[in-house]
């Protein structure tokens, strides 16, 4: 493993992150693993990386909130001497009506999954720029595209990550930073555990490759983005959704 690049994938310790910092890991980038309040389950992503050769640390950080998303960055280029590759994952998920979505429901959505985003991405573009060079990944969801009916206030903050992608990625574009967005499809993780086998079953009836995705679906294409091979491509939404959203 060649590549002496560092990462910070947020919400790390389990499902699509964990999967992203452990592929980011194998192909040889130093990773931080961001955690919140899954200490164990964090844990449990940096001893997979370790085990298999990599080179991790875990960090505590409600990146919701601006002074610890900074303390998230300074740690990374204090352990490191650089920061190469910023995913935001982090996030949170809801099933509501909504004439049930509280204001502090609605506060907590745009916090977590939208604040976070700015946070770490205004704090990392401040080391990146000096150096001309950078990958932002932002995750955000199919419904960030089309919407989602019980889910207006979890639709609205990844259709904000969405415009804060194409945004960016204009404006950083002369400074060789490149922006880009994965907005998956329906993937087995544990935001899942709100729905019955039967509405599983029916979003699988609904995609025309008839399953639901994987976390690695996703981690390959941030694989993928954060990768030389992506140096001319800024400003996209990559989807993979097994083709429920064409």
């Amino acid at each position: 493993m060649f590549n002496k690049k560092v990462a910070i994938v947020t919400g790390a310790s389990k499902g699509i992150g964990r999967k992203t910092a452990e592929i980011l890991a194998a192909e040889g980038y130093k990773v931080i693993i961001n955690y919140n309040t899954s200490e164990a389950d964090a844990e449990i992503t940096k001893k997979n990386i370790l085990e298999s050769g990599g080179d991790s640390e875990i960090f505590k950080a409600d990146v919701g909130n601006y002074d610890e998303a900074k303390r998230l960055i300074d740690f990374c280029v204090e352990k490191y001497g650089r920061i190469d590759v910023l995913v935001n994952n982090a996030g949170i998920s809801q099933v509501k009506l909504f004439t049930d979505i509280s204001i502090d429901d609605w506060n907590q959505m745009i916090r977590n999954n939208l604040n976070s985003v700015f946070n770490c991405s205004q704090i990392a573009v401040k080391h990146m720029l000096p150096c001309k060079q950078g990958k932002i990944i932002n995750v955000s969801s199919i419904w960030g595209i089309t919407g989602a009916s019980c889910e207006v206030h979890y639709s609205t903050v990844k259709a904000g990550i969405i415009g804060f992608t194409k945004s960016l990625a204009k404006e950083l574009g002369t400074s060789n930073i490149q922006v880009n967005c994965v907005a998956p499809g329906v993937i087995e993780t544990e935001m899942m555990a709100e729905y019955s086998q039967e509405e599983i079953n029916e979003i699988k009836c609904a995609t025309p490759l008839q399953k639901l995705g994987a976390v690695e679906d996703v981690a390959h294409v941030i694989q993928f983005l954060a990768s030389e091979k992506a140096n001319f491509i800024t400003g996209q939404i990559i989807s993979p959704n097994g083709g429920i959203l064409i």
